[in-house]
């Protein structure tokens, strides 16, 4: 045995856009444990449900996260939705399954960016990210927002997309993946990176199942599940596969990330071509009395809300678990072994958000 010493790790770092520290226990160069602290940033957003109307909270639980702002609105509406037995109009949920996928793809390049910085690629990281910013613009043409959307209410959408823009964000889509397809052959062929990635953070299938791993991180695993097979918003109507690796590693979770941004392309060209003509929103009648749980795919994994009213404007509880939170033992699990030079990869591979994870 080595002689064992303490490395800091955050809570601010190059390679944490967000405050998580970790204390490495390491022998040499080699990490032997990691011990985690977080609550940096708590913010208290579960009990503001008990001050807010559920009908305003929307625009609060679409704050948990800025990348996945549009996801955490819709899941809160879905979970309110089900408590008051409303079923929303079918153009409502293809609208929302389109910009849950545009979610899916702005996420993944945000990520591919960063993971690119990581491993002082930068010319790679202002690709990943000028492409980012072609489905930001396609959200603020749509939304008006570009971090947080406010289209989602109980009862539907607030905002329509006609078919002419619809087919507009298609042709741009069309442009955009031959272009990913280029930028991504790096990240899967480059030996460089690939020596960066490769073997590196291995998780087994075992691990992942016994650990409670979600998303890409699971499915890179080995593990074939994709909460989007349960059919909430109009995935029922919509052909989707979890997209799987076996290795386990940095490289297995870039792969399955990277086939789930033309994965996105394909849902969001099902979804223009089935869409209906119709209503977007109805009018949710009374209050909220009861409780439902809801589960979502997420761009970095499977997140549950979980929502109780007492029949009045005020619910009693808002519960959220989101998928960084799942991840972050699986993270520990991956560091023991590791070179400390590879930590910062690592921590980008669970993809986290902490904003997320402490609410």
């Amino acid at each position: 045995m080595g002689n064992r010493s303490i490395v800091p790790f955050g809570p601010q770092h190059p390679v944490l856009p967000e405050p998580i520290h970790l204390d490495l226990v390491v022998e040499d160069e080699k990490v032997v444990e990691a011990i985690p602290s977080i609550g940096f940033i708590h913010r208290g957003l579960e009990h503001i449900v008990k001050k807010k109307d559920f009908n305003d909270y929307v625009y609060v639980a679409e704050r948990v996260c800025g990348i996945c702002s549009f996801m955490h609105g819709m899941s809160y509406c879905e979970a309110v939705e089900r408590v008051m037995d409303v079923d929303i109009p079918e153009r409502a949920k293809y609208l929302r399954t389109i910009w849950c996928e545009m979610s899916r793809i702005h996420s993944h390049m945000l990520w591919l960016g960063l993971l690119a910085d990581a491993f002082g690629f930068e010319s790679l990281f202002y690709q990943c990210w000028r492409m980012r910013e072609k489905i930001l613009d396609m959200f603020e043409m749509s939304t008006g927002g570009r971090v947080i959307f406010s289209v989602n209410k109980v009862g539907g959408v607030l905002r329509d997309m006609d078919h002419e823009m619809l087919s507009n964000f298609i042709k741009q889509f069309d442009d955009m993946e031959k272009d990913i397809i280029e930028l991504t052959n790096v990240f899967l062929e480059d030996y460089t990176v690939n020596t960066r990635l490769r073997d590196v953070g291995i998780l087994t299938k075992e691990q992942g199942l016994e650990l409670g791993v979600v998303g890409p991180m699971m499915r890179a695993s080995g593990i074939a599940f994709d909460t989007r097979k349960l059919k909430y918003a109009a995935y029922e109507w919509i052909d989707v596969e979890p997209v799987v690796a076996t290795e386990g590693d940095c490289y297995a979770r870039t792969y399955v990330r990277i086939k789930e941004i033309f994965q996105a392309f394909d849902i969001i060209r099902q979804a223009v071509k089935q869409i209906p003509d119709g209503e977007i929103a109805i009018k949710a009648k009374g209050m909220p009395n009861g409780e439902a749980f809801v589960r979502v795919e997420q761009p970095r994994g499977e997140a549950i809300y979980y929502v109780k009213g007492n029949g009045t404007k005020f619910l009693d509880r808002f519960r959220v678990r989101t998928p960084t939170f799942a991840n972050i033992p699986s993270l520990l699990e991956t560091t023991k072994g590791a070179q400390l030079a590879d930590v910062p990869i690592l921590i980008l591979t669970i993809d986290p958000c902490i904003s997320c994870t402490e609410r």
